[in-house]
């Protein structure tokens, strides 16, 4: 329960980018407007509707275009979580009299497993769970050994959002369209930057989050790729072309398709420079706390991400640690912090329970400096003496 008279410390260094990240200024410039003079339904026909309907629809475009996509494949949602549960629950009830049977891995987001749970055990879906490795990444013969006569789907996300593993995507196509079984990516981590070409990576169906790109919380994307089954869950009026009824968050809409246009067409030069900062954080810490280790893919890895497995600590209390001193850090996702088991990723790639309570992800952002992954190392090495002294 939360303390309705907690104070929010002064946080100096941000490295928890994964969980979210901060507004782009640009972003908010853009979105302002929408919630003053241009704040219309984008369904009204008079001209404040089609003013808003205007922003909708360039909006949708300008995500298309990244996405190399068609308008009209771009639905959007309340969230990543919402794009999910979307795609696995529209496709296994438009496609219930053809299969049942839905491949997936234990890494994923909660959105995907707690989704797939229910399929399975509320209306009568089959699930496969396929096996990751050590470091986290599904092996796609494994994936093509899963397959029966009836698998609908296939869920593998881009890249993982507490090791930071990115998972085969391309390859993994190619075995599904050679079955004609239909793909979805949760690339919610991915996408502000990794290559989001749903041509090049084979895909038909993508969730995307806003705010983890440097736009705002509560509106995410699915992209749908045309002919694509795909029964509505929520139901009301025909927006979206009857995918996803209810009123287009407009304003957040146009944050959402502003805040990928940054993070995509800057990508190049802010991965090169997260990557470098990245390397000096995780040898700096492997090198000052001794027993660390890197969980997830050394290389195969997103830009800013660097995590570990810390023994003699509990991960928890390491967080605490860090925000005492002003950084912010976290043990996985942000959507499970506070539970008591540990990592279903970590567990899934091997790591023993009371190895995997010592979780410790640190994030790297645009903002982020070399002083800042210096600060870091040093407090992380404090904050473990002093916890492996009690």
């Amino acid at each position: 329960m939360t303390n309705p008279n907690y104070q929010l410390p002064i946080t100096n260094i941000y490295l928890d980018h994964s969980a979210t990240t901060p507004v782009d200024p640009r972003v908010v410039d853009a979105m302002l407007p929408y919630f003053t003079e241009k704040f219309g339904n984008a369904s009204s026909l008079h001209r404040w509707g089609q003013a808003a309907l205007g922003a909708l629809d360039e909006s949708r475009r300008t995500i298309a275009e990244i996405l190399r996509a068609q308008s009209n494949e771009i639905v959007f949602t309340g969230c990543g979580s919402e794009a999910d549960n979307l795609a696995l629950r529209g496709v296994a009830f438009a496609l219930r009299a053809r299969g049942n049977h839905i491949i997936t891995t234990p890494i994923e987001h909660h959105a995907i497993l707690r989704t797939a749970d229910q399929l399975e055990k509320e209306f009568g879906c089959e699930v496969t769970r396929v096996p990751v490795n050590r470091n986290g990444a599904v092996n796609p013969d494994d994936i093509a050994r899963a397959i029966k006569p009836n698998t609908i789907l296939i869920s593998v996300m881009y890249a993982n959002n507490e090791v930071g593993t990115i998972e085969p995507l391309a390859e993994i196509s190619k075995i599904a369209r050679a079955k004609k079984i239909i793909f979805h990516t949760d690339a919610v981590q991915a996408g502000g930057y990794l290559d989001l070409d749903v041509n090049t990576l084979g895909i038909d169906l993508m969730s995307l989050g806003a705010h983890k790109f440097h736009g705002p919380k509560g509106i995410g994307a699915l992209y749908v790729r045309a002919g694509t089954p795909l029964m509505p869950m929520q139901t009301g009026g025909s927006h979206e072309r009857n995918r996803r009824a209810g009123t287009e968050n407009v304003p957040y809409i146009v944050g959402m398709a502003t805040a990928l246009k940054i993070a995509q067409s800057e990508r190049d030069v802010t991965n090169a420079r997260l990557i470098a900062l990245r390397e000096k954080l995780i040898v700096g810490i492997l090198e000052r706390v001794a027993g660390a280790q890197l969980t997830g893919d050394p290389k195969q890895r997103l830009p800013g991400h660097a995590s570990f497995v810390i023994p003699g600590a509990i991960g928890d209390e390491m967080i605490l640690g860090l925000d005492l001193a002003g950084i912010a850090g976290s043990t996985g996702s942000a959507c499970t912090a506070g539970a008591l088991e540990p990592s279903h990723v970590l567990a899934a790639m091997g790591y023993a329970a009371d190895v995997a309570r010592g979780a410790l992800r640190l994030t790297l952002g645009r903002d982020n400096s070399e002083a800042d992954v210096a600060r870091a190392v040093d407090v992380v090495a404090d904050v473990v003496g002093k916890l492996r002294k009690q």
